[in-house]
């Protein structure tokens, strides 16, 4: 298929592809989701904002060098499936044990971004150590890039900077329409599904550090 070279139609595809990127389908985007529900507006923002740079890094590494970087993550795959293993079960136990306290209004008025700061490095460290994450968005770079054009790194940073900002635009719209009904859920449902948020982080990390464990035995074997 012939390459459309044309800048501007870089940026609506890097949007779409930020947008779709964001969509609650994996485990870390599910845990951003939880953390509007639990702490309105800007805790939804704080953590959308951890996954969005997470997101442009991988993005930055795919545009600057698919087969560098996918040879590189074949590599240490073993490591970063086992560090995104732990994070995930990690962050799961937490989300599952500790108690659901949804943040009040007059705690949200007088809240800032500070406030929520560590959601963002949490957030930015379970996104680059995910592998099914990262070679997802590498595989959906690879397929764009085959129709479309981008063969500089201007056009790269460009295509980078449209991923990111379609990642933002959907955290904030999310963000800002969870803080406008979550107070509508009561406590008790408010708590289940944050043990069931708790449970599919817990899954998804004892599935990739199972994965692991079991190559490693028939390695072994």
């Amino acid at each position: 298929m012939p390459y459309i070279p044309n800048l501007f139609l870089i940026v609506p595809v890097g949007v779409l592809m930020g947008l779709l990127l964001a969509l609650p389908f994996g485990p870390v985007n599910l845990l951003g989701l939880q953390r509007a529900v639990e702490r309105g507006f800007l805790g939804g923002m704080a953590a959308g904002l951890g996954i969005m740079l997470g997101d442009g890094l991988i993005a930055l590494g795919a545009a600057l060098g698919v087969n560098a970087i996918t040879g590189a993550i074949r590599e240490y795959r073993a490591a970063i499936q086992i560090i995104g293993g732990l994070a995930l079960l990690g962050a799961g136990l937490k989300l599952y044990f500790t108690p659901f306290v949804i943040s009040t209004d007059r705690q949200m008025e007088n809240a800032t971004l500070r406030d929520h700061i560590w959601e963002i490095p949490q957030m930015f460290f379970l996104t680059i150590t995910n592998p099914s994450a990262v070679l997802g968005l590498i595989a959906i770079f690879g397929g764009v890039s085959s129709f479309v054009e981008v063969e500089s790194h201007l056009d790269a940073f460009v295509m980078v900077a449209a991923i990111m900002g379609g990642s933002f635009l959907y955290w904030f719209v999310v963000s800002e329409r969870i803080s406008r009904v979550r107070h509508r859920l009561d406590q008790v449902r408010l708590g289940k599904i944050n043990r069931a948020a708790g449970l599919v982080l817990m899954g998804f990390g004892g599935v990739l550090i199972g994965e692991m464990v079991l190559k490693r035995l028939r390695f072994w074997w």
